[in-house]
């Protein structure tokens, strides 16, 4: 999600500090490990799956990564009717038949995770799903999850505005 104004209050809400989300990355891939599951290919949720995915590329050793954008949120608590698919896709013959691991950031309704998983799928591809929280309202229950919570949730890299060119 982008920033929002409303993140430097922190009252009511889960906070996922940089040194938490370390701890976190490192828990869901050793969740993965232990699950015998091994993908050999990753993909982020564009944006923000982005940061974990590319944490978990090293803690598991996979080499081959991606990113699907799907744009559903667009401000606190307002999304579009479905999930949209943005361009660039992926390079659908290159996850042909392959173990992916989808990775978020959060599974709020899991619509746009339940889209991305049926798409993967169709191409063939054995496909697991990993997200930092899970809230109560989602349709799709990821494979691992590293947290429960239906709070609103602050994460590290969008709890700043943008940055702007200095004066």
């Amino acid at each position: 999600m982008a920033y929002h104004a409303d993140a430097i209050d922190h009252t009511g809400k889960e906070v996922l500090t940089w040194e938490g989300f370390g701890r976190a990355q490192r828990d869901l891939s050793q969740a993965v490990v232990d699950s015998d599951f091994a993908p050999n290919i990753i993909i982020a949720v564009a944006r923000g799956g982005l940061t974990l995915a590319g944490a978990m590329t090293y803690a598991l050793g996979v080499k081959l990564t991606d990113a699907i954008n799907v744009e559903f949120y667009t401000d606190v608590e307002t999304t579009l009717p479905d999930p949209v698919l943005l361009a660039p896709m992926l390079d659908t013959d290159s996850i042909s038949n392959q173990r992916i691991l989808v990775v978020d950031d959060v599974a709020d309704s899991g619509r746009t995770l339940g889209l991305v998983i049926k798409l993967l799928r169709g191409f063939g591809a054995e496909v697991r799903s990993a997200v930092l929280y899970a809230k109560s309202t989602t349709i799709v229950q990821p494979d691992y999850v590293w947290k429960a919570t239906d709070e609103w949730i602050v994460f590290p890299w969008s709890d700043e505005p943008p940055v702007t060119k200095a004066v």
